[in-house]
């Protein structure tokens, strides 16, 4: 996955493991686009708590992404088609900030701040960060049908 990527100084940036496991859901919900998908199923393969994964459907749900059908015989869609779902806009919704150090926080208290020149050189690496993801469509992740890895009965971890 995405998960980090390492500066010269020693910083890493990093996405939380709910946006990682949405970007797995989503993943994994479009290489199966012939049919529904349960979250169960989606837990079991990639080996991750259902109930933590419920929040996860939830939040794509809530945000657009993902629709959710109840009843029998219900499941998981994708709302969008695969190329209109980018991957910087899902980071951006589902991780609850991206303030990579104290000073970008709304309560500020670093003795630095006032003549600190770190923070315009983190704005721009967090800048980069999310222009490299924004340049990404879940249709780039998944491929062609022939170049699917998320093929039933494979466990992915």
């Amino acid at each position: 996955m995405i998960a980090a990527t390492a500066f010269p100084c020693g910083t890493t940036m990093h996405i939380t493991q709910h946006t990682d496991y949405a970007l797995r859901v989503l993943i994994y919900i479009g290489t199966n686009p012939d049919r529904l998908v349960t979250i169960a199923e989606i837990a079991e393969r990639f080996d991750v708590s259902r109930s933590h994964l419920m929040k996860v459907v939830n939040q794509l749900v809530r945000e657009g992404f993902v629709e959710g059908l109840r009843g029998k015989g219900g499941g998981l869609r994708l709302a969008r088609a695969p190329a209109a779902i980018g991957v910087g806009e899902v980071v951006r919704r589902m991780e609850r900030g991206l303030e990579l150090v104290e000073c970008f926080g709304e309560h500020n208290a670093c003795l630095l701040n006032p003549g600190c020149r770190l923070k315009g050189v983190l704005a721009g690496a967090l800048s980069a960060f999310m222009a490299r993801l924004d340049a990404v469509s879940l249709a780039d992740l998944i491929g062609r049908p022939e170049q699917r890895l998320l093929h039933a009965g494979r466990r992915i971890a």
